[in-house]
């Protein structure tokens, strides 16, 4: 394949400029129960991109405040068209975390659509009104796709959230594969954004839709967002989306009185998918193809897929499906602890590589040597991304998904450092004793448990202060009391004996 014709003006931004000039009467975005064309986008984006040249931006990375409204949408476009990259601050984040965040980064700049902004010390672009008319939909700055794209902060074992780099070329390279998956999306197509912006799928939500002239539907932030997915599901006629399986599990009790019939393809993501779960709810959407993919944010979005057939054949391996194939712009490969291949059906590392994988971690070397490395291969040297994942490959070549090898979890699609939480935990209670595990209730929800070796005691306090360091969905879900934690023979606290304590 030749990957010099993969460049992020081709992929990303010659399609979008194509609709916005040529499309422009096409609903472009459905965001609070509002549409908005392609040529109204375009408005937004050509004021956002006049003031960031007004700013006279200090540095390449700015920060965005990710509210579910069509200016922060248009900010990524108007940096993007820029040369520039964003890095997400949401608004439901303790502030602190967003903080730590823009220090970081070192972040000179943010945009921000809200009425009244948390961010008082940093210059800020306050985005809400901003559109520009004269519709200056001026070529985009050429800038080299070695250059970022976005910074994602996911959870990092330290306390401190770590930030992927995501460059220009990983993000052309991800559009190039995903367009080779079978997976067709045209201006006909409703497309579901049901991930925070914050969350990797939902750069391919919004890219998918929007480079193929399609029509994008958010879903608000909130508690109750699968009823929000229910509605415009059921409403709007989705006919596209990506979801994560406890997505599907909150939708199930629904199934019956939801319309699926204009649901063409799906795409389920983020989590471990359980073949009787999508079996149970083809029965309701029969003309739904859906497919399983899977990847790591450091090999931006997705890595593998595989396409369910729904037929009695389907592989699987402790009632999870198989992730499947790499795509095209991925070489994935199953190592030994020494960095060996192993044999089909052997159980081992998936390793990745390719110009999907990112560039590393923000200003974080140590991670970094950990995560990824150097190896001999085919031949030739490849750098190649430790996912961290125990697979194991099959006569065919399709990938089984086995579980974590170290001490992380998913929960409601965001991959969680249950060390992290313990890190916190361990800080609010003096010292004490504590352990995290990652168990599924009894819906097969991913929730956390947290062990503190102590005495019962109130928790309220531990709770308000976790609650000021971590977004909602690392707070644990049920808080155990133990005399004494188990020991292993390594003199180790015994977390399998731990996690065997839940009932």
């Amino acid at each position: 394949m030749n990957h010099h014709s993969i460049s992020f003006i081709n992929e990303v931004v010659a399609p979008l400029l194509y609709q916005i000039r040529e499309h422009s009467e096409r609903k472009a975005f459905y965001i609070d129960d509002e549409f908005y064309s392609y040529g109204e986008f375009g408005h937004y984006v050509s004021g956002i991109r006049r003031s960031l040249r007004g700013e006279g931006v200090v540095g390449d990375k700015v920060g965005l405040v990710i509210n579910n409204d069509i200016q922060t949408y248009a900010s990524i476009f108007a940096l993007w068209f820029e040369g520039m990259s964003y890095v997400p601050l949401h608004p439901n984040w303790p502030l602190e975390r967003c903080l730590d965040i823009v220090e970081q980064v070192g972040l000179r700049l943010i945009l921000d659509s809200s009425f009244t902004s948390r961010y008082s010390d940093i210059p800020l672009v306050q985005t809400s009104g901003m559109t520009d008319d004269r519709m200056v939909m001026v070529d985009a700055v050429d800038v080299p796709d070695s250059e970022l794209s976005y910074i994602l902060f996911t959870s990092g074992s330290t306390g401190r959230p770590k930030g992927v780099q995501i460059s220009r070329q990983n993000v052309a390279a991800f559009l190039n594969s995903f367009w080779q998956t079978g997976i067709s999306i045209s201006e006909d197509d409703r497309c579901l954004q049901c991930f925070d912006l914050s969350f990797d799928v939902s750069v391919q939500s919004y890219l998918v839709a929007l480079t193929r002239g399609a029509c994008v539907y958010t879903v608000p932030y909130g508690q109750m967002k699968f009823l929000s997915v229910a509605g415009l599901i059921d409403e709007n006629r989705i006919t596209f989306g990506a979801m994560a399986p406890s997505t599907l599990r909150y939708l199930q009790p629904y199934f019956e009185e939801l319309d699926f019939s204009d649901f063409r393809q799906c795409i389920i993501t983020a989590e471990a998918g359980h073949l009787d779960l999508v079996q149970d709810w083809l029965k309701y959407a029969p003309n739904t193809t859906v497919y399983d993919f899977y990847g790591p944010t450091e090999g931006t979005v997705y890595a593998t897929f595989y396409r369910v057939k729904n037929d009695g054949t389907d592989k699987t391996y402790n009632g999870i499906i198989s992730i499947g194939k790499p795509l095209a712009n991925v070489t994935g490969m199953i190592l030994d602890e020494d960095g060996r291949k192993v044999g089909l059906g052997e159980k081992g590392e998936l390793c990745i590589a390719g110009p999907q994988v990112t560039p590393g971690y923000w200003k974080n070397e140590e991670k970094n040597k950990e995560a990824f490395s150097e190896i001999e291969y085919e031949g030739a040297p490849l750098r190649i991304y430790h996912t961290g994942d125990l697979c194991y490959q099959d006569a065919d070549g399709d990938i089984m998904y086995s579980g974590r090898i170290d001490n992380q979890a998913k929960i409601q699609g965001f991959r969680v450092e249950l060390s992290e939480i313990e890190f916190h935990a361990h800080t609010s209670l003096e010292g004490k004793n504590v352990v995290c595990v990652a168990y599924q209730n009894e819906k097969k929800l991913d929730e956390i448990a947290l062990f503190i070796e102590s005495a019962p005691m109130d928790t309220d306090e531990l709770i308000r202060y976790l609650r000021s360091k971590m977004p909602q969905y690392m707070i644990p879900a049920r808080y155990i009391f133990l005399d004494a934690f188990p020991i292993n023979q390594n003199g180790k606290i015994d977390r399998k004996a731990i996690k065997s304590m839940i009932g």
